[in-house]
Protein backbone atom coordinates (compact mmCIF):
# COMPACT_ATOMS: atom_id res chain seq x y z
CA UNK A 1 0.00 0.00 0.00
CA UNK A 2 1.46 3.70 -1.00
CA UNK A 3 1.01 5.75 2.01
CA UNK A 4 0.84 9.19 1.81
CA UNK A 5 -0.81 12.19 3.15
CA UNK A 6 -4.69 10.81 1.30
CA UNK A 7 -4.07 7.86 3.61
CA UNK A 8 -6.92 7.56 6.39
CA UNK A 9 -5.08 6.57 9.75
CA UNK A 10 -6.51 4.92 12.61
CA UNK A 11 -4.05 5.59 15.53
CA UNK A 12 -3.77 2.41 18.14
CA UNK A 13 -2.82 3.73 20.67
CA UNK A 14 -1.69 1.99 23.91
CA UNK A 15 1.38 1.80 26.48
CA UNK A 16 4.84 1.25 24.53
CA UNK A 17 5.47 -2.15 25.34
CA UNK A 18 2.19 -3.16 24.66
CA UNK A 19 1.56 -5.99 21.76
CA UNK A 20 -0.31 -3.90 19.18
CA UNK A 21 -1.99 -7.54 17.26
CA UNK A 22 -4.69 -4.78 15.64
CA UNK A 23 -3.02 -3.61 12.90
CA UNK A 24 -2.19 -7.58 11.70
CA UNK A 25 -5.95 -7.84 11.58
CA UNK A 26 -7.18 -4.47 9.84
CA UNK A 27 -4.37 -3.71 7.63
CA UNK A 28 -4.54 -7.11 5.20
CA UNK A 29 -8.14 -6.39 5.68
CA UNK A 30 -7.55 -2.88 4.02
CA UNK A 31 -5.03 -4.00 1.58
CA UNK A 32 -7.07 -6.70 0.26
CA UNK A 33 -10.37 -4.55 -0.11
CA UNK A 34 -8.41 -1.61 -1.72
CA UNK A 35 -9.03 0.57 1.21
CA UNK A 36 -6.95 3.40 1.76
CA UNK A 37 -6.63 3.05 5.20
CA UNK A 38 -3.93 2.45 7.89
CA UNK A 39 -3.78 0.87 11.53
CA UNK A 40 -0.79 2.30 12.62
CA UNK A 41 0.73 1.63 16.51
CA UNK A 42 1.26 4.46 18.47
CA UNK A 43 3.35 3.75 22.25
CA UNK A 44 1.96 6.22 24.66
CA UNK A 45 2.90 7.08 28.09
CA UNK A 46 -0.16 7.56 30.68
CA UNK A 47 1.51 11.16 31.70
CA UNK A 48 1.53 12.45 27.72
CA UNK A 49 -1.52 10.91 26.83
CA UNK A 50 -4.42 13.24 27.40
CA UNK A 51 -2.42 15.87 25.42
CA UNK A 52 -1.36 12.96 22.89
CA UNK A 53 -5.05 11.80 22.29
CA UNK A 54 -6.35 15.74 21.29
CA UNK A 55 -2.86 16.09 19.45
CA UNK A 56 -3.41 13.22 17.39
CA UNK A 57 -6.97 14.37 16.39
CA UNK A 58 -5.84 17.41 14.83
CA UNK A 59 -4.07 15.25 11.76
CA UNK A 60 -5.90 16.00 8.71
CA UNK A 61 -6.23 12.38 7.64
CA UNK A 62 -7.53 10.85 11.19
CA UNK A 63 -9.86 9.07 10.56
CA UNK A 64 -10.19 7.55 14.50
CA UNK A 65 -8.44 5.71 17.56
CA UNK A 66 -8.20 2.67 19.06
CA UNK A 67 -7.42 2.75 22.54
CA UNK A 68 -6.02 -0.07 24.69
CA UNK A 69 -4.37 -0.59 27.93
CA UNK A 70 -3.67 1.55 30.26
CA UNK A 71 -5.41 4.27 29.00
CA UNK A 72 -9.45 2.76 28.49
CA UNK A 73 -10.22 4.57 31.78
CA UNK A 74 -8.53 7.44 31.64
CA UNK A 75 -10.39 8.41 28.18
CA UNK A 76 -13.53 8.45 29.46
CA UNK A 77 -12.85 11.78 30.86
CA UNK A 78 -10.69 13.30 27.81
CA UNK A 79 -13.60 13.09 25.23
CA UNK A 80 -16.51 15.42 24.75
CA UNK A 81 -19.22 12.81 24.53
CA UNK A 82 -19.65 9.49 26.12
CA UNK A 83 -21.70 7.03 24.04
CA UNK A 84 -23.73 4.65 26.78
CA UNK A 85 -21.97 1.01 26.10
CA UNK A 86 -18.85 3.19 27.25
CA UNK A 87 -20.43 4.81 30.37
CA UNK A 88 -21.95 1.48 31.47
CA UNK A 89 -18.44 -0.11 31.18
CA UNK A 90 -16.45 3.01 32.37
CA UNK A 91 -13.86 2.19 29.60
CA UNK A 92 -13.40 3.60 26.52
CA UNK A 93 -11.71 1.61 23.60
CA UNK A 94 -12.58 3.75 20.70
CA UNK A 95 -12.86 7.41 19.82
CA UNK A 96 -13.86 9.36 16.43
CA UNK A 97 -15.09 12.72 15.54
CA UNK A 98 -18.41 13.29 15.41
CA UNK A 99 -20.20 15.52 13.70
CA UNK A 100 -19.54 19.01 14.77
CA UNK A 101 -15.85 18.00 15.82
CA UNK A 102 -16.22 16.66 19.32
CA UNK A 103 -14.76 13.82 20.41
CA UNK A 104 -16.43 10.60 21.10
CA UNK A 105 -15.89 7.34 22.70
CA UNK A 106 -17.47 4.06 22.72
CA UNK A 107 -16.29 0.52 24.07
CA UNK A 108 -16.93 -2.71 21.67
CA UNK A 109 -15.48 -5.57 23.74
CA UNK A 110 -19.39 -6.19 24.67
CA UNK A 111 -20.42 -5.57 20.75
CA UNK A 112 -17.77 -8.03 19.33
CA UNK A 113 -18.93 -10.94 22.00
CA UNK A 114 -23.03 -10.49 21.33
CA UNK A 115 -22.42 -9.90 17.64
CA UNK A 116 -20.63 -13.49 18.09
CA UNK A 117 -23.80 -15.02 20.09
CA UNK A 118 -26.35 -13.61 17.66
CA UNK A 119 -24.09 -15.30 14.32
CA UNK A 120 -24.12 -18.59 16.30
CA UNK A 121 -28.31 -18.26 16.03
CA UNK A 122 -28.77 -17.22 19.49
CA UNK A 123 -31.59 -15.02 20.00
CA UNK A 124 -31.42 -12.25 23.11
CA UNK A 125 -34.35 -10.72 23.16
CA UNK A 126 -36.48 -11.51 26.26
CA UNK A 127 -33.26 -13.66 27.86
CA UNK A 128 -31.95 -13.73 31.35
CA UNK A 129 -28.41 -13.79 31.00
CA UNK A 130 -25.37 -14.44 33.43
CA UNK A 131 -22.21 -12.37 33.55
CA UNK A 132 -19.31 -13.55 35.99
CA UNK A 133 -16.76 -11.06 36.04
CA UNK A 134 -17.47 -6.92 36.63
CA UNK A 135 -13.86 -5.94 34.70
CA UNK A 136 -13.40 -3.94 31.93
CA UNK A 137 -14.84 -6.68 29.74
CA UNK A 138 -17.17 -7.91 31.78
CA UNK A 139 -18.79 -4.53 31.94
CA UNK A 140 -18.87 -3.91 28.32
CA UNK A 141 -20.15 -7.34 27.56
CA UNK A 142 -23.18 -6.30 30.10
CA UNK A 143 -23.74 -3.16 28.76
CA UNK A 144 -24.05 -4.58 24.90
CA UNK A 145 -26.18 -7.61 26.07
CA UNK A 146 -28.62 -5.11 28.01
CA UNK A 147 -28.79 -3.15 24.74
CA UNK A 148 -30.58 -6.09 23.13
CA UNK A 149 -33.62 -6.24 25.20
CA UNK A 150 -32.91 -8.96 27.30
CA UNK A 151 -35.30 -9.17 30.29
CA UNK A 152 -32.83 -9.70 33.29
CA UNK A 153 -28.90 -10.02 34.20
CA UNK A 154 -27.18 -11.55 36.99
CA UNK A 155 -24.02 -9.54 38.09
CA UNK A 156 -21.18 -11.65 40.57
CA UNK A 157 -18.08 -10.40 41.28
CA UNK A 158 -15.65 -11.15 44.03
CA UNK A 159 -15.41 -7.29 44.33
CA UNK A 160 -18.81 -6.72 45.52
CA UNK A 161 -18.28 -2.49 44.72
CA UNK A 162 -17.36 -3.33 41.41
CA UNK A 163 -20.12 -5.35 40.80
CA UNK A 164 -22.78 -3.52 42.23
CA UNK A 165 -21.78 -0.44 40.99
CA UNK A 166 -22.10 -2.08 37.49
CA UNK A 167 -25.87 -2.95 38.76
CA UNK A 168 -26.45 0.51 39.12
CA UNK A 169 -25.56 1.88 35.90
CA UNK A 170 -27.26 -0.98 34.06
CA UNK A 171 -30.57 -0.17 35.99
CA UNK A 172 -29.98 3.40 35.37
CA UNK A 173 -29.63 3.23 31.59
CA UNK A 174 -31.90 0.22 31.15
CA UNK A 175 -34.51 0.78 34.08
CA UNK A 176 -36.71 -2.38 32.51
CA UNK A 177 -34.47 -4.51 32.96
CA UNK A 178 -34.17 -6.83 36.21
CA UNK A 179 -31.04 -6.25 37.49
CA UNK A 180 -29.50 -8.71 39.89
CA UNK A 181 -26.20 -8.40 41.75
CA UNK A 182 -23.91 -11.38 44.11
CA UNK A 183 -24.55 -14.37 43.06
CA UNK A 184 -22.62 -16.70 40.45
CA UNK A 185 -25.42 -19.48 40.20
CA UNK A 186 -26.41 -20.62 36.52
CA UNK A 187 -29.49 -22.47 36.98
CA UNK A 188 -32.31 -20.54 35.24
CA UNK A 189 -30.42 -18.28 32.83
CA UNK A 190 -30.60 -18.81 28.86
CA UNK A 191 -26.90 -17.18 28.70
CA UNK A 192 -24.18 -17.25 30.77
CA UNK A 193 -20.79 -15.39 30.16
CA UNK A 194 -17.19 -15.95 32.38
CA UNK A 195 -15.30 -12.30 31.87
CA UNK A 196 -12.63 -13.79 34.42
CA UNK A 197 -9.41 -15.78 34.09
CA UNK A 198 -10.65 -18.48 35.96
CA UNK A 199 -10.91 -22.10 34.62
CA UNK A 200 -8.50 -21.19 31.41
CA UNK A 201 -6.72 -24.45 32.85
CA UNK A 202 -7.61 -28.05 33.49
CA UNK A 203 -7.22 -28.34 37.59
CA UNK A 204 -8.21 -24.38 37.33
CA UNK A 205 -11.10 -23.31 40.35
CA UNK A 206 -14.23 -23.00 37.37
CA UNK A 207 -16.08 -19.65 38.06
CA UNK A 208 -19.39 -21.42 38.34
CA UNK A 209 -20.73 -24.46 39.14
CA UNK A 210 -21.09 -26.14 35.92
CA UNK A 211 -23.48 -28.84 37.28
CA UNK A 212 -26.91 -26.17 37.31
CA UNK A 213 -25.91 -24.98 33.73
CA UNK A 214 -28.97 -26.36 32.14
CA UNK A 215 -28.20 -28.41 28.53
CA UNK A 216 -29.95 -26.03 26.57
CA UNK A 217 -27.79 -22.72 28.07
CA UNK A 218 -25.44 -20.66 25.78
CA UNK A 219 -22.10 -20.72 27.16
CA UNK A 220 -19.25 -17.62 26.63
CA UNK A 221 -16.01 -17.03 27.52
CA UNK A 222 -13.56 -13.89 27.30
CA UNK A 223 -9.86 -15.99 27.43
CA UNK A 224 -8.43 -15.65 24.18
CA UNK A 225 -5.01 -17.66 24.94
CA UNK A 226 -6.59 -20.66 24.10
CA UNK A 227 -9.58 -21.78 22.06
CA UNK A 228 -11.28 -24.35 24.22
CA UNK A 229 -10.67 -23.60 27.83
CA UNK A 230 -11.52 -26.40 31.23
CA UNK A 231 -14.63 -24.09 31.71
CA UNK A 232 -16.07 -24.19 28.20
CA UNK A 233 -15.03 -27.91 27.76
CA UNK A 234 -17.18 -28.55 30.77
CA UNK A 235 -19.90 -26.63 29.48
CA UNK A 236 -19.85 -28.49 26.02
CA UNK A 237 -19.64 -31.88 27.51
CA UNK A 238 -22.77 -31.07 29.01
CA UNK A 239 -24.42 -30.40 25.50
CA UNK A 240 -24.57 -26.49 25.59
CA UNK A 241 -23.42 -24.32 22.64
CA UNK A 242 -20.57 -22.73 23.55
CA UNK A 243 -18.03 -19.44 22.06
CA UNK A 244 -14.92 -19.28 22.30
CA UNK A 245 -12.51 -16.02 23.38
CA UNK A 246 -11.39 -15.09 19.94
CA UNK A 247 -14.52 -14.50 19.06
CA UNK A 248 -14.84 -12.08 20.35
CA UNK A 249 -11.85 -10.31 18.90
CA UNK A 250 -12.92 -10.86 15.23
CA UNK A 251 -16.70 -9.89 15.62
CA UNK A 252 -15.50 -6.45 17.41
CA UNK A 253 -13.39 -5.15 14.22
CA UNK A 254 -16.90 -5.16 11.93
CA UNK A 255 -18.58 -3.24 14.61
CA UNK A 256 -15.20 -0.89 14.77
CA UNK A 257 -15.58 -0.27 11.17
CA UNK A 258 -18.92 0.68 10.98
CA UNK A 259 -18.10 3.17 13.98
CA UNK A 260 -15.52 4.47 11.93
CA UNK A 261 -17.39 5.18 8.93
CA UNK A 262 -15.56 2.14 6.66
CA UNK A 263 -16.58 -0.78 4.80
CA UNK A 264 -17.01 -3.71 6.82
CA UNK A 265 -17.49 -6.63 6.73
CA UNK A 266 -17.51 -10.46 8.45
CA UNK A 267 -15.21 -12.44 11.28
CA UNK A 268 -14.64 -15.18 8.82
CA UNK A 269 -13.10 -12.33 5.89
CA UNK A 270 -11.01 -11.03 8.83
CA UNK A 271 -9.58 -14.19 9.85
CA UNK A 272 -8.74 -15.45 6.33
CA UNK A 273 -6.39 -12.38 5.62
CA UNK A 274 -5.21 -11.79 9.53
CA UNK A 275 -1.21 -11.91 9.72
CA UNK A 276 -1.58 -13.17 13.82
CA UNK A 277 1.06 -16.54 13.31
Amino acid sequence: MLINGHTEVIAHIGFPTHAFKAPLIYNPYFEKQGINALVVPMGCKAEDYPVFLRAIFKLSNIRGALITMPHKVSTLSLVDEVLPAAAIAGACNAVRLGPLGQLQGDMFDGAGFVRGVQRKGFKLEGKRVLVVGSGGVGSAIAASLAAEKIAAISLFDVRTASCDGLGQRLQSEYPQIKVNTGSNDPEGHDLVVNATPLGMNEGDPLPMDVSRISPETFVGEVVMRQEMTAFLQAAKNRGCQVQVGSDMLFEQIPAYLEFFGLETTTAEVLRSVARLD
